[in-house]
């Protein structure tokens, strides 16, 4: 691993240790030459997950973009961005878990709505509104009556 001060490459890890998550080793090196130290972190190199959007473009999966999503959903409610983290991460996994590793906005958007109904319903219901692109009050209000029966 070459130094980011001094570009040598030679170093020695100093200290090693699992990320808070889980999903990375985070290691502290230090320069043989001048004797700076950094941090590293190794992770597992995951294929590239596909998103085949409603006009049948394919883009890489961002997770940012369901989060930004997710946090304009939930503004302002009892959710805590772990619990925000984990319904990603929660995807994530059903959704890339298999062989395939391409998946439709439209799987993404349904599997968002089922556990947004189950953790929230008024962020449940801005996320529909959004989704769902509800083109009148009445599918809106239809939408409310489901989930109040």
């Amino acid at each position: 691993m070459r130094c980011p001060f001094c570009a040598q490459p030679e170093g020695k890890v100093v200290d090693s240790r699992t990320s808070r998550e889980g999903d990375a080793i985070r290691r502290r090196r230090e320069c043989l030459n001048c004797g700076r130290r950094f941090t590293t972190y190794e992770r597992i190199e995951e294929v590239a997950q596909m998103v085949i959007k409603k006009d049948g473009r394919r883009e890489p999966f961002d997770r940012w973009k369901m989060k930004s999503g997710l946090l304009k959903a939930i503004e302002k409610r009892p959710i805590s961005l772990d619990q925000v983290d984990g319904l990603i991460d929660d995807i994530e996994r059903e959704l890339f878990n298999g062989a395939d590793h391409e998946v439709s906005t439209e799987a993404i958007g349904q599997a968002i709505m089922v556990r947004l109904k189950k953790l929230d319903e008024v962020a449940y219901v801005r996320f529909a509104s959004v989704y769902r692109q509800f083109k009148d009050l009445n599918e809106f209000m239809n939408e409310l009556k489901m989930m109040l029966t």
